[in-house]
């Protein structure tokens, strides 16, 4: 973690707030390095955030099995792995009333009519949930009043430049210099 300023007291400050919320998040073992550049004669803050490598995407056939009775018409939803119940419920209630799902026990639930192709929906997106649990993390970050801000992130890494004034582009140069440090391992 490198948290650059002209003020050495200030870096140590931001260095222990910006720990303290990782700490609060647990974001700490989800995150690889952390640049930051803070200059408060030019009111700016720099932050960019290169994230670990995620587990893939949870699709529907990962977590259970549905099979479709042609005399009945009705899709049945085993359930194999009940951690993901939640997500499933959230994603099926997106696509149908929650009057549509019948929910016989813990482990399985039947909608009427052939809904074998939610095999292919995601369940669970670790790296979305992680690049929103940053965003969250560099909101808590930024200096209250810094309203203008620029996203400048790439895939693996949550870049953003911050401002309560017009975005320079030395701050946003500044910001790529960090995304090619982070790409490199520097």
């Amino acid at each position: 973690m490198l948290v650059e300023c002209y003020d050495k007291k200030g870096a140590e400050v931001y260095e222990i707030i910006i720990k303290q919320i990782f700490q609060d998040l647990v974001l700490g073992s989800s995150v690889e390095d952390l640049k930051a550049y803070v200059n408060p004669d030019d009111p700016v803050f720099v932050l960019a955030i290169k994230m670990r490598k995620t587990s893939s995407v949870i699709l529907f056939e990962d977590v259970a099995n549905l099979m479709y009775n042609k005399q009945k018409d009705v899709t049945t939803i085993l359930i194999d792995n009940e951690n993901y119940l939640p997500n499933i419920l959230k994603e099926l209630w997106k696509r149908f009333s929650r009057d549509e799902i019948y929910q016989p026990n813990r482990y399985q639930l039947e909608i009427s009519g052939d809904h074998t192709d939610l095999n292919t929906l995601v369940v669970d997106d670790p790296h979305s949930n992680l690049q929103r649990r940053i965003y969250d993390a560099i909101f808590r970050i930024l200096p209250e009043g810094f309203k203008i801000i620029k996203d400048l992130s790439t895939e693996d890494i949550i870049a953003v430049v911050a401002t309560d004034e017009l975005i320079m582009d030395a701050w946003i140069e500044k910001a790529h210099e960090y995304i090619g440090e982070l790409n490199k391992g520097m």
